[in-house]
């Protein structure tokens, strides 16, 4: 009987493959009744053009064609339109994610391919930054012990240092993945021994970045040279309780978020020999998803900014998020000048908080104590300070040594001596090392403008003044020029958390609130590839990463689909000061975002009748009112294993918001629809939040915006 069962299973295999392969005709909408040139003597075309053809890849099929049947239709599809347009051989071709390809185009053909009635996007491949902006204050992500087990983490990013302890297979790392099906591709720098039970993917992505672009130590593989990818990687799953040593310093324990999650590399994001150049193409981008996508990760932690739009990038993340697949981004650096990244609603888009800043002070001989950012373990005892433009070497100018570059300083005079640096010409741990080789013991680093400071991992115990404090330590040494000064750590300062001034902002008129939440994103300690092996990183890539790694703990704790845990990770956030277009429902809190009581569902195929129109309510854990909009509606859904009441409550409104019906009593698994109705209009913008409280406790709350 069982083998009667197999066999006739594969009697319906087989009939469902041939079935559909001969209606592959049937799906095919005629593309145009011109005639279509074969695509391998087409002729070569122009700049690089990522077209979208419409409809979903397979991962948002759901017809009953096998996969292998609606992708060889995507194909033929595909190459009648570049056949009618004579095009070449397409650089990429996508099906799962989205159905579309990267191919070169003369203008004429992507207008042409344009205006066509099935392709839905045509735009040139562009060069994205990854969204870690520098070195920052200092926060040493401890991580938990556990989490994440069982899970995979695709980084897309500028790959991985394997060898890095972060990564080691010793690890203890629980379940195995149950559906990733990845594999490692080898390369320059990358064996096949590189990949093991904790990095179970490599692959790398370059044609649209192009080989001729590349610095000259660029490796041709999913190793990173770069350092951000293995940041990354990192924060959001390094192994637990890893020892962090640089330069002779203890720097205590390090861990990711999902300290057992795998980790699956994406490299789509290179160097050029002007690191203004340094970037993703989106051609890349867009391959690297639709692998992740085909490779089923669990996560994909994407840290890279981008345009408030909705383009190529975000079509193949929806294709990810209908394959069941959580996305954490980055929202952006760039403050109020530009919109926040990632404006979908499938995306959970992260912005930046402040973190822990390592500090450490100058104290001078009268008493005197400056505060500042300093990563040190080491302080400096007494020892004469020494003003850099005051002791240059022979050949070397005072502007020189004033900013303390490489070879500027006399060792003869700078000999046991604190040396103060002016901040500017070359970079900070250049003017450190400068100080080593002159044979100072410490620095001063002052800023000459206003702007931040950093705890950088310098070559002598340094503390990094702000512009007020470093103009008063020189007023001082010039009254005392023979004084002795002493820089002391003081360690990690607890300070209240707030949004950081140079996250993006989201949108007042977008479709969806932006950001989702924010999250860690100054100064997180993090491993890079080299002999020190570690380096701290600010920007929204970090708080991107952190989210991910929260993420996947967070699957691999529950089960919950994808969009379950999008709206538990948001609905649970801790509120911050400020407006919710810059800090979204707050700031990410792991621990409980376990316990949501109420959960905002959406059905992930409702995300594709968003985008296209066909259904523009969308039940998203976030609510944005513009265009004169007085109300909207949200359905929660008691997660719960009991019956309970919930009451509602509206937080932070200038003017008279109400929640109708204002309390409910739902048994597990029951919903109920809930209206937000502005009464009084008013003529200005305003926020707030809308709270439901649980009978045991949780506090499930959504951030508000009425833009006008």
């Amino acid at each position: 009987m069982r083998r009667q069962r197999r066999t006739g299973r594969a009697i319906k295999r087989a009939l469902g493959a041939i079935l559909g392969v001969l209606l592959v005709g049937a799906v095919l909408a005629p593309v145009s009744t011109a005639q279509a040139v074969p695509v391998d003597e087409a002729e070569p075309g122009g700049p690089l053009y990522l077209v979208t053809l419409d409809g979903a890849g397979t991962a948002g099929y759901r017809g009953a064609l096998p996969d292998q049947a609606v992708a060889l239709a995507m194909r033929l599809r595909q190459d009648r339109l570049l056949g009618l347009v004579n095009a070449p051989e397409p650089t990429y071709r996508w099906t799962t994610a989205l159905n579309g390809f990267a191919v070169h185009l003369t203008e004429e053909q992507a207008l042409e391919l344009q205006a066509d009635e099935a392709v839905t996007l045509v735009e040139p491949n562009r060069i994205r930054r990854t969204a870690g902006q520098g070195t920052g204050a200092g926060l040493s992500l401890k991580g938990p012990r556990r989490g994440g087990a069982g899970t995979v983490i695709g980084v897309i990013d500028t790959g991985l240092a394997p060898e890095s302890p972060e990564f080691a297979a010793a690890a203890p790392l629980g379940a195995e993945p149950k559906r990733f099906g990845g594999g490692c591709l080898t390369g320059d720098g990358w064996d096949a021994d590189d990949c093991d039970a904790k990095v179970v993917g490599a692959r790398w992505y370059l044609d649209g970045f192009g080989e001729e672009n590349l610095r000259a130590n660029a490796r041709l593989s999913a190793r990173d040279t770069d350092g951000h990818g293995t940041q990354m990687a990192s924060i959001a799953a390094g192994n637990a309780d890893v020892p962090v040593r640089v330069g002779g310093q203890r720097l205590g324990r390090h861990g990711g978020m999902a300290p057992q999650a795998r980790i699956a590399v994406y490299k789509a994001c290179w160097g050029a020999p002007d690191p203004a150049d340094d970037g993703c193409a989106t051609a890349d981008l867009v391959t690297a998803i639709d692998r992740a996508t085909i490779d089923q990760v669990d996560v994909i932690s994407l840290a890279v900014g981008g345009p408030a739009e909705i383009d190529t990038v975000e079509r193949a993340l929806l294709g990810a998020a209908e394959a069941d697949i959580v996305v954490a981004a980055a929202a952006g650096n760039t403050g109020s000048e530009e919109y926040a990244a990632h404006p979908s609603p499938w995306v959970t888009t992260v912005g930046g908080s402040t973190g822990l800043p390592r500090q450490g002070r100058v104290v001078t001989a009268g008493g005197a104590r400056y505060e500042g950012a300093m990563v040190s373990t080491h302080g400096v005892g007494r020892a004469r300070l020494v003003v850099g433009a005051q002791v240059p070497t022979a050949g070397a100018s005072r502007a020189d040594a004033r900013v303390c570059t490489p070879g500027s300083l006399d060792a003869r005079r700078v000999d046991g001596a604190i040396v103060l640096c002016e901040r500017g010409t070359v970079g900070r741990v250049d003017k450190s090392r400068a100080v080593r080789l002159a044979d100072g013991v410490g620095m001063v680093l002052t800023n000459v403008s206003p702007g931040g400071v950093a705890a950088d991992f310098h070559s002598v115990p340094t503390v990094h003044l702000a512009e007020r404090q470093g103009r008063a330590v020189a007023r001082w040494a010039a009254r005392h020029p023979r004084a002795r000064i002493a820089l002391r750590p003081v360690g990690v300062v607890r300070e209240p958390r707030s949004v950081a001034r140079w996250s993006s902002t989201g949108s007042p008129l977008g479709g969806v609130l932006k950001p989702d939440l924010v999250a860690p994103a100054a100064g997180v300690l993090g491993a890079v590839p080299g002999t020190d092996g570690w380096d701290f990183v600010t920007g929204t890539s970090a708080a991107a990463a952190y989210t991910a790694g929260a993420a996947a703990t967070l699957v691999a704790r529950t089960g919950w689909p994808a969009t379950t845990v999008r709206s538990a990770l948001d609905t649970t956030a801790a509120p911050l000061p400020g407006p919710v277009l810059h800090a979204g429902a707050g700031r990410l809190r792991p621990d409980g975002a376990a316990r949501p009581g109420l959960v905002y569902e959406v059905d992930r195929d409702d995300y594709r009748a968003w985008l296209t129109g066909s259904d523009p309510t969308l039940n998203t854990p976030s609510v944005l009112l513009a265009d004169g909009q007085r109300r909207a509606r949200r359905t929660i859904t008691n997660i719960g294993g009991r019956a309970l009441y919930f009451s509602s409550t509206t937080v932070g409104f200038r003017r008279d918001v109400a929640v109708t019906p204002a309390a409910v009593r739902l048994g597990p698994g029951e919903s109920a629809t809930y209206t937000i109705r502005v009464r009084d209009p008013g003529s200005r913008s305003d926020d707030g939040r809308v709270v439901w409280r649980g009978a045991t406790g949780t506090v499930t709350g959504i951030p508000v915006q009425i833009s006008r």
